[in-house]
């Protein structure tokens, strides 16, 4: 529905938000050298290896022994780097670059790693619970940016982003707009769209993790809702 291309919001605490770049930087990688064959490895055999199964992560169905390379606790962690095309990459780091610094700068480095790394794992508990006999293996980060998404939208919600609404169109919108459709649209999907190949309930779990955690994570004197907004031209 539309593209995030740019937000007007200041870093107020961070320099440098070196914790997203990484994370850009290591799911970039992890694709390039692990999924497209570079190495000898695909798409399919490290989804299986590495991605979410929630029949095998819920112990309804066992995994074959030579796709076992790691216990399938640690899943929950290695599939967040995983995806399935280079759309699906791109699409996902591309919310990643536009709001992860700012929820970077309210928590502070370390407590940002932690947070994207639990959203992302509560992410998949939430898909493997609710879906737990299926054996598609879940891939991607989208279930870790729902939890960026969510903690932006509590923090900054009259912060202005310039999106391309319908993939063409610039506009410039307040994040309670942009991103408030785009967690309702989530929500909707989950409870009414079955068999799309979209782990929709990952991206609730995600938003619901990143909405928690961003209350016990944040800096001291770090308010919601843009309490401290200083709206001058903007």
């Amino acid at each position: 529905m539309f593209v995030p291309l740019y937000d007007d919001n200041p870093l107020r605490h961070v320099r440098m938000p070196y914790v997203t770049y990484a994370l850009i930087a290591i799911n970039v990688f992890v694709f390039v050298a692990f999924q497209s064959g570079l190495f000898g490895a695909n798409i399919e055999t490290t989804a299986l290896s590495y991605g979410v199964i929630p029949a095998v992560l819920m112990d309804i169905e066992e995994l074959a022994p030579e796709f076992i390379i790691i216990p399938e606790q640690l899943t929950l962690l290695t599939y967040m780097f995983l995806h399935g095309s280079w759309l699906h990459l791109i699409g996902n780091m591309l919310f990643l670059w536009v709001f992860g610094d700012n929820v970077e700068d309210a928590t502070g480095h370390f407590r940002f790693v932690v947070f994207y790394l639990a959203c992302g794992a509560f992410a998949a508990l939430a898909h493997s619970l609710v879906l737990p006999e299926s054996e598609l293996p879940l891939v991607g980060a989208s279930g870790a940016v729902a939890g960026v998404i969510a903690a932006y939208l509590m923090l900054h919600p009259r912060v202005r982003i310039w999106v391309l609404l319908l993939w063409r169109i610039p506009v410039r919108l307040t994040a309670m707009w942009v991103l408030g459709v785009w967690v309702a649209i989530q929500l909707v999907n989950a409870l009414t769209v079955h068999g799309d190949g979209v782990a929709w309930w990952a991206h609730v779990g995600g938003l619901a993790a990143g909405g928690t955690l961003i209350l016990l994570l944040r800096r001291p004197g770090v308010a919601l809702f843009d309490r401290n907004l200083v709206r001058g031209g903007a």
